[in-house]
Formats: structure tokens, C-alpha cells, sequence
């Protein structure tokens, strides 16, 4: 959970960090995995959550089904997902990813339904929006990876569950 506070059935980032006085910039929900920025600086959560500020985020979602070119063109136009209409967004079919860890618990596997790799980038992060976006195509999403927030990105800096480094902030600041 991306929270420090116990949760009664979750681990939570206080599992795994002794760090005081930082807090997570953005979250991610109890069913997603992956890229979690973690700041002591309140004006750089903010450049990092804040929606007015759009930077990228990247998401890996392995979905079932194959997406078709009509799918994928749907899922990169605005989307009406009925209590809001999504930005424009990057999305692409991908291979499956051979540096990403084993989920735990493993994702159920179905011998007769085809599954396949999405790649999205968006600039927005309402709750569940990518669940939700894949679920609104015919593709539900059956595991959820953020890969990348702004300039930074797992696949630059491989960091599996529960690892953490230091960064520079800067790459990050937006100018005022």
C-alpha cells in the first residue's frame, strides 16, 4: 500500500523503508505494481501528483485478449469512461517484457484466453483510470506495472519490490 500508516491486511511502505519524513508523490492501487516516487519535498509531490503539471506516466498492462488497430486507436483517443472523458494518451501493443519480476500471488491463467502486453503513457491518473480505459475496449487488465514517472523509469534503473535508491530531484522540477 502506498501509505506508511499500518493497514490491517496490506504491507505498506513502512514495511519496507525506515526513512523518516518523506512521503509518497502519487499512489498506486492494492491491485498495481511498480514505480513509486517518494519525497520529503512538498512543492515536488505536488509537481509530481498535480494534474496541471501532466507529467508522463507509463504504465505496463497485461491484458486479456489481443487488441485490434481499432482498439488501440480507441484507447489513444479521448475515452468516455461515463463520469469523465480521458486526454489523448500513447498506447501500444508490446511483447512481454522479460525484465519484469514474478507476481506474487501469480496471475490465473486461462488455457483458452489469448492474453497480451500494452504499453500506456498518460498524462492524467484519475483512480483505476488504465483498468478502466482496458476494461472499456474489451480488455480487461489482469496485471498493472507503472514503469516510468517523468524522466524516471524502471527500465533505465532496474529496481524489483521493496528496492529503493536515491535520486536527483531536479529533472523533475517544473520551471515556475
Amino acid at each position: 500500500m502506498c501509505q506508511f500508516s499500518p493497514h490491517p491486511s496490506r504491507e505498506t511502505l513502512a514495511d519496507y523503508l525506515e526513512l523518516p519524513n518523506i512521503y509518497p508523490a502519487g499512489r498506486l492501487d492494492a491491485d498495481s505494481e511498480g514505480l513509486l516516487l517518494l519525497t520529503d519535498d512538498g512543492r515536488l509531490q505536488h509537481d509530481i501528483s498535480h494534474p496541471d503539471h501532466k507529467q508522463p506516466k507509463t504504465y505496463l498492462a497485461q491484458v486479456e485478449g489481443i487488441p485490434s488497430t481499432a482498439t488501440l486507436a480507441r484507447l489513444r483517443a479521448p475515452l468516455n469512461l461515463g463520469d469523465f472523458v480521458t486526454r489523448p494518451c500513447d498506447a501500444m501493443e508490446i511483447e512481454a517484457p522479460g525484465w519484469i519480476w514474478p507476481r506474487q500471488p501469480p496471475i490465473r491463467h486461462r488455457n483458452n484466453k489469448p492474453v497480451s502486453w500494452l504499453s500506456l503513457t498518460l498524462t492524467e491518473g484519475k483512480n483505476r483510470q488504465v483498468r478502466r480505459m482496458t476494461a472499456a475496449v474489451g480488455l480487461p487488465t489482469l496485471r498493472l506495472i507503472r514503469i516510468a514517472i517523468g524522466p524516471y523509469a524502471l527500465a533505465t534503473q532496474p529496481l524489483h519490490p521493496g528496492q529503493w535508491c536515491e535520486v536527483s530531484a531536479a529533472m523533475l522540477r517544473a520551471p515556475r
